[in-house]
């Protein structure tokens, strides 16, 4: 560790590293230099027996029902290329917007790749979209065609087709119709196949510039309609570049920390219609050389990934904290697992917590590598070298859960704006609780004047982060005024984050300046910390901190109710069958205060839970209080809970 002023070797290091990934580049030509490098490795591992693709088995061959395929990165460059003629038969040239509204699957990367190639500028849309919202997102870009992944989102589709103004429409699996503007990705392919010509294919490449825009991508709309971030070639190649440089092998690393390169599998589940997934799990990952497994669906993750193995993946915090349950629930089925398992996570803890463990802690993690660490990791494939976690805050002491269990979750952040890595923990100082430093030619600083400081118990500057670098977007689409906004008058970009700096450049994430709670007794007070208290917790599977305008702080929670019933069949209680009814007994209020009471040990006065309500059902993105990357989307959360909110307060 550096001390305060001093810049850590491994930092300097990064800043100058250089190999054949990093450039200045568009993304075709980042993803046709990886093919020349690692045209014979692995380049995507799918999965048999899923879907019912119209790419014809000679193009990807068919996976065997419930197992995984593979295709290489030269074979991979076929299907772009025939994909990207089969663009350009349909129209598709210079800054023709096309949108994808699939899920994250092979033929998505596919897609992504030969639309770029053939000059689209590439738009996203959720697999949970309502057909409004797919009208929405199409028709504000202007898209010209849409990549679906099957009959039921074409449904979608052409149930709000008078408000737009497509010319085709492609649908990965197999899907019958009648009309000439419909057609297969085997068709496209196959459309392609038939004229591609590689001269004519390079002159594409060759038209492209890194400044022009390569994709349009709609921030969640947690409040209001979503908007379009344009990013630029330039933007996304450049994030690349500062995410590889910090986890690339470089000579300076010592022995096992993780590294990316061609020999690493990595695992992709996120929505590549988000950034995250689209730059950290695609973007990164063919341009290193590594190989993409795709999961099947979330609900299969387990399984799944236990197939891939994989080296390393992403996910947002709330998949991180599943994965803890799911631990703890199989150590509940007896009282001696579920002793052992809270002890080792204990003895996990305190192992991260400790600079220089004594013996006896030595003894206890050794105990708990045997009975609980090493299973912990095969459940995962039994190869993970590190996690990265971000689209939210991560606990720090799930963080350090998983650390102290040689499970390594490095945290990062970014925005879509940024395209989207600002920081990310270095695997040479993993440091839980804290968002990393910044990547290389990343700038930031805090603008402490947006709040008072005397609200947040450090010695530390704390404010809005403002950063500045080749990755941030250029502005919002058809949005000047906003664009305008969200830029200070020297081209700083405006975060809308509370994040705090320590001396060596960790950030430290308290909240969103829009969503920072004040009290009518004029405090502010962060509800993301205090909600990620519970996410441990296994009483409590979701919680909402409210307060704003109100005179104290309270919460809303969605109660674990395995792990309630579980607790109630132990004590011999006898629980309501509705959940509803559930969150009404007397009983199970006391369960949840007893939770309630232990984070509060830890809160300010200010920031300590006075009350709160129990809801009965769980926040999804389908019922529209998550976004699609699982972030609270508070307001409506407020709105669809109003009752629970007048008992709390008293009223309107």
């Amino acid at each position: 560790m550096a001390e305060s002023g001093t810049v850590p070797a491994w930092r300097e290091a990064e800043r100058e590293y250089t190999d054949p990934v990093v450039d200045e580049s568009t993304i075709p030509e980042l993803f046709e230099a990886s093919v020349d490098r690692n045209a014979d490795r692995v380049a995507q591992l799918y999965k048999g027996g899923i879907y019912d693709r119209s790419l014809a088995s000679d193009v990807i061959p068919a996976a065997p029902e419930g197992a995984y395929a593979s295709i290489t990165y030269d074979e991979m460059r076929q299907v772009v290329h025939n994909l990207a003629a089969g663009f350009r038969e349909l129209g598709v040239e210079h800054d023709t917007r096309v949108g994808i509204f699939a899920s994250t699957r092979m033929e998505w990367a596919l897609s992504d790749f030969a639309a770029l190639a053939a000059g689209a500028v590439v738009t996203t849309v959720y697999t949970e979209s309502s057909a409004r919202q797919v009208e929405y997102l199409l028709n504000d870009p202007g898209a010209s065609g849409v990549v679906v992944e099957n009959a039921d989102l074409l449904e979608r589709v052409l149930e709000v087709e008078d408000g737009l103004d497509l010319s085709f429409i492609i649908v990965m699996d197999e899907c019958e119709t009648d009309r000439d503007d419909i057609y297969t990705l085997g068709e496209l392919h196959d459309i392609g196949a038939e004229v591609y010509d590689m001269s004519t294919y390079e002159s594409w490449l060759e038209e492209r510039s890194p400044e022009d825009l390569a994709s349009l991508i709609y921030t969640s709309g947690t409040t209001g309609q979503p908007k379009g971030v344009k990013l630029t070639h330039r933007n996304f190649r450049s994030n690349v570049n500062q995410v590889y440089k910090r986890l690339a092998p470089r000579p300076d690393k010592a022995d096992g920390l993780p590294t990316l390169s061609p020999e690493t599998t990595s695992i992709a589940f996120l929505p590549l219609a988000h950034v995250f997934e689209r730059l950290s799990g695609h973007f990164v990952m063919f341009g290193v050389g590594a190989s993409v497994g795709y999961v099947e669906t979330a609900d299969t993750l387990a399984d799944d990934i236990e197939l891939i193995r994989p080296d390393t993946g992403a996910s947002v915090p709330r998949v991180y904290q599943r994965i803890f349950d799911r631990m703890r629930q199989q150590a509940s089925e007896s009282g001696l697992k579920q002793r052992i398992f809270e002890w080792s996570v204990g003895v996990a803890r305190e192992w991260t917590e400790t600079d220089d463990p004594g013996t006896g802690l030595r003894l206890k993690h050794r105990i708990s590598e045997q009975l609980v660490y090493s299973q912990l990791r095969e459940n995962l494939g039994g190869n993970i070298d590190f996690m990265v976690s971000g689209g939210g805050s991560l606990s720090k002491e799930l963080c350090q859960t998983f650390l102290g269990m040689d499970l390594r979750i490095v945290e990062g952040y970014g925005l879509t704006e940024t395209a989207p890595v600002v920081s990310v923990n270095p695997p040479e100082d993993v440091r839980p609780g804290t968002l990393g430093v910044p990547v290389p030619d990343m700038e930031v600083k805090v603008d402490t004047t947006v709040v008072d400081q005397s609200d947040f118990e450090t010695q530390r500057d704390v404010g809005e982060l403002l950063v500045r670098g080749p990755n941030v977007s250029p502005g919002y689409w058809n949005r000047g005024a906003e664009t305008a906004r969200a830029f200070s008058e020297d081209g700083w970009f405006r975060t809308g984050d509370i994040i705090e700096q320590t001396e060596e450049d960790f950030l430290i994430y308290h909240d969103r300046l829009k969503e920072m709670i004040v009290l009518s007794t004029g405090k502010n007070v962060a509800p993301q910390p205090i909600e990620d208290a519970f996410s441990t917790s296994d009483r409590i599977a979701q919680a909402m901190v409210v307060g704003d305008d109100r005179k104290f702080v309270a919460a809303l929670f969605v109660p674990n109710v395995e792990q309630l019933r579980r607790w109630a069949d132990r004590k011999g209680i006898d629980l309501p069958d509705s959940k509803a009814e559930i969150c009404e007994d007397d009983r199970v209020r006391e369960w949840i205060q007893a939770a309630v009471d232990t984070v509060n040990e830890d809160l300010g006065r200010v920031e300590q839970i006075k009350a709160f309500e129990l809801v009965p059902r769980e926040w999804t993105a389908e019922d529209d209080l998550l976004t699609p990357s699982m972030k609270k989307k508070r307001r409506n959360i407020r709105q669809a809970f109003e009752d629970r909110l007048d008992r709390i307060y008293g009223g309107k």
